[in-house]
Order: C-alpha cells, then sequence, then structure tokens
C-alpha cells in the first residue's frame, strides 16, 4: 500500500527518528517496519493499531482515507 509506506516515511522522518527505534517501540523487527515503508508488506489490524498510536495519528490517516492526521 503506496499511501501507507508514504506516511510512515513522513511520520518517521518529522520526528527524526531511527527505523529502529519505531520497530522497537511497537514490538516488531527493524527490518519488518522496512519492509512496511517500502511498501514490500502490509501490516496486520493490531499492527497498524500500534502504528497509529505510537505516531499519534489516526488509522484513517495511515491508509489514506482522510489528510487529517488526528
Amino acid at each position: 500500500m503506496e499511501i501507507l509506506a508514504k506516511r510512515l516515511l513522513e511520520l518517521r522522518s518529522e520526528r527524526d527518528l531511527s527505523r529502529r527505534v519505531v520497530a522497537a517501540s511497537t514490538g516488531m523487527t527493524e527490518r519488518t517496519y522496512q519492509r512496511y515503508e517500502n511498501a514490500e508488506r502490509d501490516p496486520s489490524a493490531p499492527v497498524l493499531l500500534a502504528l497509529a498510536d505510537y505516531y499519534g495519528v489516526t488509522t484513517d490517516y495511515l491508509l489514506g482515507r482522510t489528510d487529517e492526521p488526528k
């Protein structure tokens, strides 16, 4: 999912975070998170919720259903 990958990269970059930090904070490996950012893999619903919670945005925002992060 291209929009999800784009939004994850933007959110992480805006906060000046490494993939390693985000991955560890959300309970996944760095490689798994990298696959989400590169649109090589789509996260499960629980992982999507964890990412939205971590970044403080809605799942709709991550999925491109809205342009408003909250």
